[in-house]
C-alpha cells in the first residue's frame, strides 16, 4: 500500500491557513499568485509531509517561509523543519515579516534568483 504524502488533518489545517493568511503572506502572496513572478506556479499554504509551508513552487522545489517573531522561540523545530524538507529535495528561503512589508521588492529579486539558480 502506498503511504499517504500527509494526513487529512493536516490537509484540513493547509486550507484553513489558506483562508487566514498574514498581512505579509498575502502581500507576497499577490506577487507570486497566477504564475506571475518567473512564470513560476507557487502553491500557498502547501503540504509536504507533515508540514506546511508558507509558499511553495513544487515543479522548482523552492520553499518560501515569511517568519514572524514566534519563530525566534522555535528556532529547533524550524531547524528540524528546514533539515526535513532540504532531505526531500527543496530549497528553502526565510524571510521576516518587516523584509515583505517594507521591502517586497527585494524579497521578491532573491526570490527571483533562487529560481534562476534552480534553473541553471
Amino acid at each position: 500500500m502506498r503511504q499517504k504524502r500527509t494526513t487529512s488533518e493536516t490537509m484540513r489545517r493547509a486550507a484553513e491557513l489558506r483562508r487566514n493568511l498574514t498581512p505579509a503572506e498575502s502581500k507576497l502572496w499577490a506577487f507570486l499568485r497566477a504564475h506571475r513572478l518567473e512564470g513560476t506556479g507557487f502553491r500557498r499554504q502547501h503540504t509536504i509531509g507533515r508540514f506546511i509551508v508558507d509558499f511553495c513552487a513544487p515543479r522548482q522545489k523552492l520553499v518560501i517561509e515569511i517568519d514572524g517573531a514566534y519563530h525566534l522561540d522555535q528556532v529547533e523545530y524550524d531547524s528540524q523543519r528546514s533539515t526535513y524538507l532540504q532531505g526531500r529535495g527543496y530549497r528553502v528561503l526565510h524571510f521576516f515579516n518587516h523584509q515583505v512589508m517594507n521591502q517586497v521588492e527585494e524579497v521578491l529579486r532573491a526570490i527571483a534568483e533562487a529560481l534562476e539558480d534552480i534553473d541553471h
